[in-house]
């Protein structure tokens, strides 16, 4: 005897018959609830619950001009700051009722920009997090569709950034304590806004403990990039020495074994993120945390604020950043003195 088939799933049609209302009049109950009487609403809502209804995401769409869905991009899904940006962004996003699409755009601009167009039809906006784009070509982007940016600032652009000028005061006074009358920072991208930052508020805090700070690279922000780091800071005799991220930290901390010297006795590192790991490395490592899942939830909710009326008047949200001190740096070895 041959089994009997399954039920039908209910249809937009089904629901406005036995609601007694026209087919538009359920299309907008779902899409466009403004528009609906507020009763009709909540007996259209009421039967396609009864009938099991589900709407089309697609022909939601088509009917309120929205996906309801938003892009995030950032430029390593590898690099665990990301982590972060990526889990408050979800749940946030979840929050709003939205689906996060989520981009790798390989640290290169040109690939930022060739995803932000390709996506644009299939999202309401994006969050891009560090990105490498100019700013005329950020505000650009803004003026085709509601965008907000992690880990930099753009005037007129909603944003969410860390507070590296506390954050590199308190690298700089850490070093000094510990009697270091110098220190490197290797840098990483050169359209890094954040690694731009970061150099500044070092450079600024050296000057006020009158210590010498040197900028070295640029490098790769990856492990990948500590060998070359390590050597040029071996090469310049460098006490201390502050990275653009605990990835390149962490790699140049290896390359620096391999050569046979100590860390902190030979030379004290400190990485910016406090990535997952960081205390996990050999020796622990010395960073200044930013609240990554804080930045991609705000990021996201200033982006939903201007889905409605593109409202993008919003100012700058800055995050505090605390420094954790860990096993990677120490007082200046007796050969400085």
């Amino acid at each position: 005897m041959p089994s009997a088939r399954p039920p039908r799933p209910a249809t937009l049609t089904d629901v406005a018959a036995e609601a007694g209302v026209a087919p538009s009049t359920v299309s907008r109950a779902f899409s466009r609830p403004q528009r609906v009487n507020r009763h009709t609403r909540e007996h259209v809502l009421a039967i396609a619950a009864r009938l099991g209804y589900e709407p089309n995401p697609a022909a939601q769409a088509l009917e309120s001009g929205r996906t309801r869905t938003i892009g995030l991009l950032v430029p390593d899904i590898t690099n665990p700051y990301f982590a972060g940006v990526i889990k408050g962004a979800e749940r946030a996003a979840a929050a709003a009722g939205l689906t996060l699409m989520l981009g790798d755009t390989q640290e290169n601009p040109t690939q930022e920009e060739a995803m932000v167009q390709r996506l644009r039809r299939a999202v309401d906006g994006f969050v891009l997090s560090a990105p490498r784009l100019s700013d005329d070509e950020l505000l650009a982007a803004a003026d085709k569709g509601p965008v907000a940016l992690v880990n930099r600032a753009v005037p007129g652009l909603a944003c969410v950034v860390a507070d590296f000028d506390s954050g590199t005061r308190q690298i700089v006074d850490h070093l000094a304590s510990y009697g270091h009358p110098s220190f490197v920072f290797v840098g990483g991208p050169a359209e890094s806004w954040s690694g731009r930052r970061r150099w500044r508020g070092l450079r600024t805090a050296a000057r006020r403990l009158g210590l010498e700070a040197t900028r070295f690279g640029p490098f790769q922000p990856k492990l990948a990039g500590g060998p070359a780091a390590a050597d040029a800071v071996v090469a310049s005799g460098a006490t201390a020495v502050v990275c653009h991220n605990d990835m390149l930290a962490i790699g140049l901390m290896r390359r620096l074994a391999q050569r046979g010297l100590r860390v902190p006795d030979d030379v004290s590192v400190v990485g910016f993120d406090d990535i997952f790991g960081a205390d996990f490395c050999n020796p622990p490592l010395t960073t200044l945390a930013e609240r990554t899942e804080d930045a991609g939830a705000r990021a996201v909710e200033a982006l939903v604020r201007q889905l409605p009326r593109r409202t993008t008047d919003q100012p700058a949200r800055v995050l505090p950043t605390e420094l954790v001190i860990r096993a990677s740096t120490g007082p200046v070895p007796d050969r400085a003195g």
